[in-house]
């Protein structure tokens, strides 16, 4: 059974790549390079996969998981410059599939090793990216 927890959050960033010269950095990364940095609007899908509780009917409180996304990402990220305000970002550019990776590590440390974690993280209502750990 797989159970989900829907949630969103705004932040900001700019692509860069720190070994890139300006206009490497402009070719590869278009206008997400601004300098000024810009915005999004991220939702976020978190499934969790797992029997259930035969004591509870529940594979996983979304209650607990819902705290855990809160503590995890909305805290720590919700209205934020990603480059500048978080340090997972520090040495990575904070594209969606980094932060999809950076997000899935979080929240993976938090549930039990017997639980499945899968993640959708959408960047714009047309581009989104799928990570499950592998």
């Amino acid at each position: 059974m797989k159970v989900c927890r829907r949630e969103t959050f705004n932040a900001a960033h700019r692509l860069f790549n720190p070994t890139f010269d300006d206009a490497k950095n402009q070719a590869i990364f278009g206008k997400c390079n601004n300098p000024n940095y810009h915005g999004h609007n991220y939702a976020l899908l978190v499934c969790v996969d797992g029997p259930i509780d035969p004591e509870t009917g529940y594979v996983i409180d979304l209650k607990i998981l819902a705290d855990i996304i809160d503590e995890e990402v909305h805290n720590p990220f919700d209205h934020k410059n990603l480059n500048l305000d978080c340090p997972e970002f520090e040495n990575i550019i904070p594209t969606a599939e980094n932060i999809a990776v950076v997000i899935w590590n979080k929240i993976r440390k938090r549930l039990d090793s017997s639980y499945e974690l899968e993640l959708t993280l959408w960047e714009t209502e047309r581009n989104s990216v799928f990570y499950n750990g592998k």
